[in-house]
């Protein structure tokens, strides 16, 4: 089993940067292809990034393309998202997601969740 979790959110103007961090716990992390997800009030979850086992691959939401980073440290059992160039519309809950699956972008792929941490971008 795996339990993870978040933190880094916070309130940020919109232009800024964040980084969020997801901590794993076990020794199994590099088994896991891990995932960012997001949920804006009234709105259903929805895919932000994912990353391989090995951070080889990677695969963003339009909607981030060119403005998220993901990344792992394996040897810290630990996953990023860097957020830059932050729009009022990234407002959500982000929460991170492991998956023993290559990669995936559909939340049900997913096996173990964190509990998330609230990202605010003010206009």
């Amino acid at each position: 089993q795996v339990q993870l979790v978040e933190s880094g959110g916070g309130l940020v103007q919109a232009g800024g940067s964040l980084r969020l961090s997801c901590a794993a716990s076990g020794r199994t992390f590099s088994s896991y292809a891990m995932g960012w997800f997001r949920q804006a009030p009234g709105k259903e979850r929805e895919f932000v990034a994912a990353i391989s086992r090995g951070g080889g691959s990677t695969d963003y939401a339009d909607s981030v393309k060119g403005r998220f980073t993901i990344s792992r440290y394996n040897a810290r059992n630990t996953v990023y998202l860097q957020m830059n160039s932050l729009k009022p519309e990234d407002t959500a809950v982000y929460y991170c997601a492991a998956t023993l699956m290559a990669i995936a972008t559909m939340d049900h792929a997913y096996d173990y969740w964190g509990q998330g941490t609230q990202v605010t971008v003010s206009s």
